[in-house]
C-alpha cells in the first residue's frame, strides 16, 4: 500500500465507503472534514485538485483520523478546530464542542447589548456571511457599476463639442442634456442655501432699539447655549460574565464581534477548558483586557467590588439530565466530558446556582441568558419568575426547539 499511488480523488472515495460500511451517517462530509485537515485545503479545492498525489505524511495523517472517526471520535476532536458564527475555534478532548445552538445564545446577548447597552455606532454588526449574501453582493456590485458608468458619461458629454454628438449619436445627447440640467439644479440649491444662510444670520443677530446689530451677541449667545448643552455622554463599554466557557466561543465571539464596546469575564472548572480558550483568544488577537479567562466554581473569583456591574451573565451550563445522558448518542456520551454535560435530574442544577447568583452579579436592567435541555425550559422560565426576574422569554432553537431562557434582572442584590 505505501508503494500505491493514493489520489485526493481515491482517497476521498475509500474513505467514505470505508465509513459508510461502519454506520457513519454522513460518510462523504466526514470524508471531506478528514481529508482537508489532512492537506489543509479548503472543502472546493479537494474538487479542483481531484487527480493531486497525497504525501507520505499526508497519508499517514489521514489514516490515523479514519481510524479514530471509525470508533466515533467527534471530528471536530480529530481535526483540531471548528467554525463558531464568524470565528475558528480550536477544539479538544475534556472540552465540550461548540454547538449551532449556542450560536443562537450570542446573538440573543448582542441583540439585547445593542438594544440597551450600546451606542448606535458601536452596534454596527459586522457582516455575517449567509448563504444569500453573496446575491445580495453581485446585486450590489451591479448597481455601484451602473451609477459610476452613468456619472462617467453624464462627464464626458458636459464637455462635448456639437461635433462630438453628431458623431456619437443620441445616448450622448440625452447624457449631455441631463448633465446640463444637473449643472442647473445644482446652482439654484446653492444660491438657495446662500440666501438661507443670510436670513438665518440676520435672524440670529441682536438688534439694539435703532435696528443695528449689538456686536458680540452671537457669540454671547453661542456661548450661553454651549454651556447650557449638556457635553456629550462616553460610549459604554458592555460588561458581560460567562459561566462554563469551555473553549471559550461565546465569549470571544461576543467580544471580536463588538470589538472595543464588550469586555468579557469568563470562568471554568476545567483547567482544560481554561487552556484551550486562553489559546483561542490569543489565536484570534484579542487581550485579557477584552476577554479575561478565571479557573473557577462558577463565580466564586469575581472580586467582590465587580459584583452589580455586569449587564449581561450568559452561560451554556451542564443541562443534559441524569436519565437522557444514557441515551447520548456514542460519539457524545463516550468522548465529550460528563461534566460538562450532566445537569442533574432535570437538568437544572447548575442553572439554579446561576439563578441565585445573578441579582448579585448583574445591574438593574441587566440580562440573564442560558441555553438549556428542551424539556427543562418551561420550569427555568417559571423559577425565574419565581426569582423576581422580569420579561421572561423562552426562545426556540434552529430546529424550533425551547432552546434558551432570557430574563431582565429588575431588582439587584447585595451580599452582607
Amino acid at each position: 500500500m505505501a508503494n500505491e499511488i493514493w489520489t485526493i480523488k481515491r482517497c476521498l472515495e475509500w474513505t467514505k465507503e470505508y465509513l459508510a460500511e461502519r454506520g457513519e451517517e454522513h460518510p462523504r462530509l466526514s470524508a471531506e472534514w478528514l481529508l482537508c485537515a489532512a492537506t489543509g485545503l479548503a472543502r472546493i479545492d479537494l474538487y479542483m485538485r481531484m487527480d493531486e498525489t497525497l504525501n507520505a505524511a499526508q497519508l499517514e495523517t489521514m489514516h490515523a483520523a479514519v481510524v479514530r472517526r471509525a470508533k466515533g471520535e467527534p471530528l471536530q476532536y480529530i481535526t483540531g478546530s471548528t467554525q463558531f458564527r464568524m470565528i475558528d475555534v480550536a477544539c479538544a478532548p475534556g472540552v465540550l464542542i461548540p454547538r449551532p445552538e449556542t450560536e443562537m445564545l450570542v446573538e440573543e446577548v448582542l441583540n439585547y447589548l445593542d438594544a440597551e447597552v450600546l451606542s448606535p455606532e458601536a452596534a454596527a454588526r459586522q457582516r455575517v456571511e449567509l448563504p444569500w449574501n453573496d446575491e445580495v453582493e453581485e446585486a450590489r456590485k451591479a448597481e455601484a457599476a451602473l451609477a459610476d458608468e452613468r456619472a462617467t458619461a453624464e462627464r464626458r458629454a458636459a464637455n462635448l463639442t456639437a461635433a462630438d454628438e453628431a458623431a456619437l449619436g443620441s445616448d450622448v445627447l440625452g447624457s449631455r442634456a441631463y448633465a446640463e440640467e444637473l449643472a442647473d439644479r445644482e446652482a439654484e440649491e446653492a444660491a438657495a442655501q446662500a440666501a438661507e444662510a443670510e436670513v438665518a444670520e440676520a435672524a440670529e443677530s441682536e438688534l439694539d432699539e435703532y435696528g443695528i446689530a449689538i456686536e458680540g451677541a452671537d457669540q454671547e449667545t453661542a456661548s450661553a447655549q454651549d454651556a447650557a448643552s449638556p457635553a456629550p455622554a462616553e460610549p459604554r463599554i458592555a460588561r458581560v460574565l460567562e459561566v462554563g466557557c469551555g473553549t471559550g466561543c461565546i465569549s470571544l465571539s461576543l467580544a471580536w464581534e463588538r470589538r472595543g464596546h464588550v469586555t468579557c469575564t469568563a470562568t471554568d472548572i476545567e483547567p482544560r477548558a481554561i487552556d484551550l480558550a486562553t489559546k483561542n483568544r490569543d489565536a484570534l488577537g484579542l487581550t485579557s483586557d477584552e476577554v479575561a479567562f478565571s479557573l473557577t466554581n462558577l463565580v466564586s473569583s469575581i472580586p467582590r467590588e465587580e459584583w452589580g456591574t455586569f449587564d449581561v451573565l450568559v452561560s451554556n451550563p451542564p443541562y443534559i439530565p441524569t436519565d437522557v445522558m444514557r441515551s447520548l448518542p456514542h460519539e457524545v456520551k463516550d468522548f465529550e466530558s460528563d461534566l460538562a454535560l450532566e445537569g442533574g435530574a432535570d437538568g437544572l442544577d447548575i442553572f439554579r446556582r446561576l439563578l441565585n447568583a445573578a441579582p448579585y452579579m448583574l445591574r438593574a436592567g441587566g440580562l440573564f441568558a442560558c441555553e438549556l435541555y428542551e424539556g427543562a425550559l418551561d420550569a427555568a422560565a417559571e423559577l425565574c419568575r419565581q426569582a423576581g426576574l422580569s420579561d421572561v422569554r423562552i426562545v426556540r432553537d434552529l430546529t424550533d426547539r425551547p432552546r434558551i431562557v432570557r430574563a431582565i434582572v429588575t431588582e439587584p442584590k447585595q451580599r452582607q
